[in-house]
């Protein structure tokens, strides 16, 4: 589920939902912070920069300035609070629906080669449809150089929606990445359909060692596993290097999965969740020869990306996932005890920033937040200081 709530009246950088009235006239100045409560540690939000057009995603760059997608399709740099005119060499994008640019994710060799990747929808024959990109950025950010297309999903259509599609970069530079089924639900319980997938490539966009699928005879050699209706969250945790994704479900139904290679994830065979029309999904909510979820929502909150926390700033949040979502407007910590299972939720900012699309752990250990509004925001979250 991807709908906004009608909260339009909040969205605006750095006001609480207590409080709207009295701050109606006076917005919050460039780097003021907002002082927030959570159950384990105070918590302060301060704006990075505003005035980002839906941006999608955000990385930090080895000098600590960040780079932003727009789904409108621009890519910009954000410098010392200044966003930076949009670079220039993106190919020919869709941009419609869900649609546009989409996900931005660093080369490990980054710092030396400025190599990087993204997704984004594109058009083609018979619509249009995911596809992965590699570029370099040039030294003085301008523009994009030796923009090569890796991969684009194989059935094109006219559809504008579940387009995916976040990356994640495993140890040995395979990447990782979702594609939703394009709102044509039985499309992701096709093997030889990209769509509805967890694909997995190599560097050059070649289907990657360990696939299920590898020969393409019972199955598209990129696959890694099948099932899933919208994935727009992608990572793979640091400490043990295991695979999660989180996936929009209908009127309830998101997930957080764990994607083994072949396994089927159940769309639209299982759901936790209901058509929009109050309808039941398939044939329940198990089945034999699909996977349950790590964790699901019901009602739906929309989750956007995820992240798992480890870093120095917050050490109570250790190996917890973070999800950005956006129908609710909040960011879900869910608990994870030493063994990697799930214990808990806290729900932090419920509706006072806008739409959360991403969610970052950043290498200082603070925790970044994209708004997906028209008036978008970088949020940067960092541990309270001592009250004076």
């Amino acid at each position: 589920m991807e709908s906004s709530t009608g909260r339009q009246d909040r969205r605006r950088l750095g006001i609480p939902v207590l409080g709207l009235l009295a701050l109606a006239l006076a917005a919050p100045q460039a780097g003021a912070a907002d002082r927030v409560p959570s159950k384990k540690v105070e918590l302060e939000v301060a704006p990075v920069a505003s005035g980002l057009e839906h941006p999608w995603s955000v990385e930090v760059l080895p000098d600590g300035a960040y780079i932003v997608t727009e789904r409108p399709g621009r890519l910009r740099i954000i410098r010392d609070g200044k966003v930076g005119e949009p670079v220039t060499g993106l190919p020919e994008l869709f941009v419609g629906g869900q649609g546009g640019l989409l996900d931005v994710a660093l080369s490990p060799g980054f710092a030396k080669d400025r190599r990087f990747y993204f997704t984004a929808s594109v058009p083609g024959e018979g619509g249009q449809g995911t596809a992965l990109f590699a570029a370099r950025l040039s030294s003085d950010e301008s523009k994009l150089e030796d923009v090569t297309r890796l991969f684009a999903m194989n059935r094109f259509t006219g559809t504008g929606q579940h387009f995916g599609s976040r990356i994640a970069i495993a140890g040995d530079g395979s990447l990782f990445f979702g594609i939703g089924e394009r709102g044509e639900m039985e499309r992701a319980q096709d093997p030889k359909d990209h769509a509805g997938s967890i694909l997995h490539v190599t560097p050059e966009g070649k289907p990657a060692a360990g696939n299920p699928f590898a020969d393409g005879t019972r199955g598209a050699p990129e696959i890694w596993s099948i099932g899933h209706r919208n994935p727009q969250g992608i990572v793979i945790d640091s400490a043990d290097g295991t695979l999660y994704t989180v996936e929009h479900g209908a009127r309830g139904g998101d997930e957080i999965n764990a994607p083994k290679a072949g396994a089927n994830y159940g769309w639209p065979t299982i759901s936790y969740g209901k058509h929009y029309s109050g309808a039941e999904i398939g044939v329940g909510q198990s089945a034999e020869g699909f996977e349950q979820p790590l964790h699901y929502w019901d009602p739906s909150i929309a989750p956007g990306a995820i992240d798992v926390y480890h870093g120095a700033m917050f050490p109570e949040w250790e190996g917890d996932f973070l999800v950005a979502a956006l129908k609710y407007e909040l960011l879900a910590r869910i608990d994870r005890d030493e063994a990697g299972a799930i214990t808990g939720e806290e729900r932090l900012f419920d509706g006072a920033y806008g739409r959360l699309r991403d969610v970052k752990v950043a290498p200082d250990g603070s925790v970044l937040l994209l708004t997906d509004e028209e008036d978008g925001a970088l949020l940067r979250i960092t541990r309270a200081t001592a009250a004076p």
